[in-house]
């Protein structure tokens, strides 16, 4: 069951094209049509294939600092798994720091209860300001992935640039329901686009994806 599991996940990647032809795309919903609307881009259904560089700590390394680099693989992070992925802006910053991170924290246990194997919290940041910050919002439950170079965010189409407020190439506030590397559902924040002085907060919080899972999670799990 196992060997299968895993082969399935890897022709996720490996064949895409082959796998997912138009007769046999899954029929978007009206909310994920809506989405491919408003972004003028089609979404992604299957997470892309990366390696993320991250920093960990081994207490074998001498020094007051002991953290060595390891590559992590989109197989890592979600074969086998069902995920709650979200993505901000920027770390340390207002709404990300004090409400949305904090919040997928304090309410871990409710993800769990539906289902959710792992929340996950991605920024176009690099692996020492995510652990940094990971440290400062004291967090033992929710994981971080440093997205440095803006790889996996604009294959998830949602990179966007922020140069109006000195950020550079940063992610779109969004949100995803992952089943073994297999995107289930989109939560995206309104009014996407470039250099925009708006930063909107609230489809993408834990309150709503919890609601969705709350009445949709039979629905999922088939």
């Amino acid at each position: 069951m196992t060997t299968l599991l895993l082969r399935a996940f890897l022709n996720h990647f490996n064949k895409i094209e082959e796998d997912m032809t138009d007769a046999n795309k899954p029929t978007p919903t009206k909310i994920e049509s809506d989405i491919m609307h408003t972004t003028h881009n089609s979404l992604p259904t299957i997470v892309p294939n990366v390696t993320f560089k991250t920093r960990v700590r081994d207490e074998s390394l001498p020094g007051s600092n002991p953290y060595r680099w390891e590559d992590v693989t989109s197989f890592d992070l979600f074969a086998g798994k069902r995920v709650v992925l979200f993505a901000l802006p920027g770390a340390f910053t207002p709404t990300c720091s004090t409400k949305q991170l904090p919040g997928f924290e304090q309410r871990y246990s409710e993800f769990k209860y539906y289902g959710i194997d792992e929340v996950y919290c991605l920024l176009v940041n690099d692996a020492f300001v995510m652990n940094k910050w990971a440290d400062d919002q004291g967090l033992q439950n929710v994981k971080v992935i440093p997205d440095g170079s803006g790889t996996f965010t604009a294959d998830m189409n949602m990179l966007v640039a922020k140069d109006n407020i000195g950020f550079g190439l940063r992610s779109w506030r969004y949100a995803v329901i992952i089943d073994n590397g297999r995107i289930q559902h989109w939560f995206i924040e309104s009014g996407k686009m470039d250099n925009t002085g708006d930063d909107p907060y609230g489809e993408t919080s834990p309150e709503n994806i919890l609601q969705f899972l709350a009445s949709n999670q039979w629905t999922l799990r088939g």
